[in-house]
């Protein structure tokens, strides 16, 4: 997949663990064990267009609070496209997402974010997982939006590897991802990635 100015992704799939956000690049040498918190991302392009998707799963068992957060990266997903809605702002959407992470203890990746896809995989709007409502560009319907909240356990800051492509929690906590690419409708969006 050739993105404008990004150079080719070194594998088929992101699978990113634990301290890993997102980009992460599969290894032979990498071995999940249990309690890592896994999380995959990948895009299908079909007849043309891009689809985007991210889900960050628990390997057997954890502590309550690694479950809490690939619950709340899922569910921020949720929180937001309830108003994903034609009149609505991009900002309604995102700030949404960002208070629903925040108001549960955990920080939103701030230098990542969703975005608008379709023909291209990255297209217009940028789509933050953190704004202010009642601003941003009016949604419309025929839109389709990657819209995808990346948590933190720990504090905000992120560091990107030697290879140019992970990135990581600067303190060492674990990461969630989740990602869908949606439709806004007249009425409700429509998830066109589950």
């Amino acid at each position: 997949m050739e993105c404008a100015g990004v150079p080719n992704f070194p594998a088929t799939i992101c699978a990113s663990i634990n301290d890993e956000v997102i980009h992460g690049i599969p290894s032979k040498k990498t071995y999940i064990k249990e309690g890592d918190v896994v999380s995959f991302d990948l895009v299908v392009l079909k007849n043309g267009f891009h689809g985007d998707a991210a889900r960050t799963y628990i390997v057997g068992e954890a502590d309550s609070k690694t479950k809490k957060l690939v619950e709340v990266t899922k569910q921020a997903f949720f929180e937001g496209i309830k108003l994903a809605r034609p009149g609505n702002r991009l900002g309604d959407v995102s700030n949404k997402i960002g208070t629903f992470i925040e108001n549960n203890g955990f920080s939103v990746v701030k230098e990542f974010v969703g975005h608008g896809i379709g023909r291209q995989m990255h297209e217009d709007p940028a789509i933050p997982n953190y704004g202010k409502a009642g601003k941003g560009i009016r949604l419309e319907p025929g839109m389709t939006l990657a819209i995808e909240p990346m948590v933190i356990m720990g504090k905000p800051g992120i560091l990107e590897l030697e290879d140019g492509w992970t990135i990581i929690t600067e303190d060492g906590t674990n990461a969630a991802h989740y990602e869908n690419t949606i439709l806004i409708t007249e009425n409700e969006p429509e998830v066109l990635t589950l």
